[in-house]
């Protein structure tokens, strides 16, 4: 029976599970949206939103708790002076994990783990030597 038995194992034992979340969670809190399996984003969620909880009580405590968890502090940083203040209001359910589909070389299931509010932004195209030439003789009429 597995009354009480939180998370999965990952199959990997559990200092390499500590270790695994913990750079998910900090790639994750990094980008904003990591693409990852369906397994590993849904243990990666909890943790997350506690981070971003921690977040929203900034204090110096609340900072090394974070700390502890978090591999890089300019991530700390940006998660208590950027990430956290966007949910100010909300009382929860700050991720959102969506489904890919297989992944082609071992089928396994994968998912887009990522925060809510924040939709991706699709990056700009450089811009070629001749478009740049274009606007500006454009700006100089």
């Amino acid at each position: 029976m597995r009354h009480r038995v939180k998370g999965k194992k990952l199959s990997r034992d559990s200092a390499q599970r500590k270790a695994l979340l913990r750079s998910l969670v900090t790639s994750f809190l990094e980008k904003e949206r990591i693409r990852t399996t369906l397994a590993k984003a849904k243990s990666t969620r909890p943790i997350a939103e506690k981070m971003i909880t921690l977040g929203k009580n900034d204090s110096l405590h609340s900072r090394r708790l974070a700390l502890r968890f978090i591999y890089k502090r300019d991530v700390v940083k940006k998660l208590f002076d950027e990430i956290s203040p966007r949910f100010r209001e909300r009382p929860g359910g700050y991720t959102r994990i969506i489904k890919i589909g297989p992944r082609a070389g071992d089928g396994a299931e994968m998912a887009i783990l990522e925060l809510v509010g924040s939709e991706f932004k699709k990056k700009e195209k450089k811009k070629t030597a001749a478009e740049k030439a274009k606007i500006a003789a454009k700006s100089k009429k």
